[in-house]
């Protein structure tokens, strides 16, 4: 592994300003942008966990709060917008477009819970952003139709314990149309909190992104003609 920088940036998005630590690694094989779940955010130690993996790995990568503070405060009393998964998907996008800007290079997205969906909707309302999409214990249901116009490459990671989960995946892949997986982690539950189990997740998180980040997106054909799919309301 070569020199890591991590430091906090402020990411403007959908007319707020959004907390976020960008870790750069050099050099680097490309960037991955967190998706964090309902009720959580960069500082997760589940998607920290899975974060250092990347970097051992080269990856560089962008946890950030798909909430402001204030947002997040309220949502404690009405759950109002950590399950409206349009408003994290345009999140998302910004972010990504703002990684782009700054640090040309692949970006992949990692969501967890409804980021997962919501990583999924953004992957399909701007394909040429992102090169692959992986889901820890995710909702890509919430992505709706949608799913069907994901074009980049789909790497779905849910525990064997987390059965009603576990089948909304199955339900999701079927919809997927391009490269898509499903891996089941024997023995976990939701949050991945048994032995081995968050290592079994990086472990493939860190072959997916090593593997679709340093080669152009599958998505690139859409820089000249791009269809938007319009984010649900």
């Amino acid at each position: 592994m070569g020199a890591q920088t991590t430091e906090p940036v402020k990411i403007p998005a959908d007319g707020v300003v959004l907390d976020a630590d960008l870790t750069l690694v050099e050099p680097s094989r490309g960037m991955v942008v967190f998706a964090h779940g309902s009720g959580s955010g960069r500082h997760s130690s589940r998607n920290r966990q899975v974060a250092a993996a990347l970097h051992a790995a080269g990856l560089g990568t962008l946890l950030m709060d798909l909430l402001t503070a204030e947002e997040d405060a309220a949502d404690a009393r009405t759950a109002e917008h950590r399950f409206d998964i349009p408003l994290l998907a345009r999140r998302l996008i910004a972010a990504a477009e703002w990684v782009r800007d700054r640090h040309p290079q692949p970006v992949g997205y990692f969501g967890a819970s409804t980021g997962g969906g919501a990583a999924l909707l953004a992957a399909a309302e701007r394909p040429e952003l992102v090169a692959t999409v992986v889901s820890r214990g995710g909702r890509p249901d919430l992505a709706g139709p949608a799913l069907a116009s994901v074009a980049a490459p789909a790497l779905l990671i849910v525990g064997a314990l987390d059965e009603h989960v576990l089948e909304l995946n199955r339900r999701a892949l079927e919809q997927l149309p391009g490269e898509k997986r499903l891996e089941v982690v024997p023995g976990a539950t939701h949050l991945f909190a048994e032995p081995g189990a968050l290592e079994r997740v990086a472990e493939l998180a860190v072959e997916e992104f090593t593997s679709r980040l340093r080669r152009p997106a599958p998505a690139q054909v859409w820089r000249t003609r791009r269809r938007s799919v319009p984010l649900m309301t």
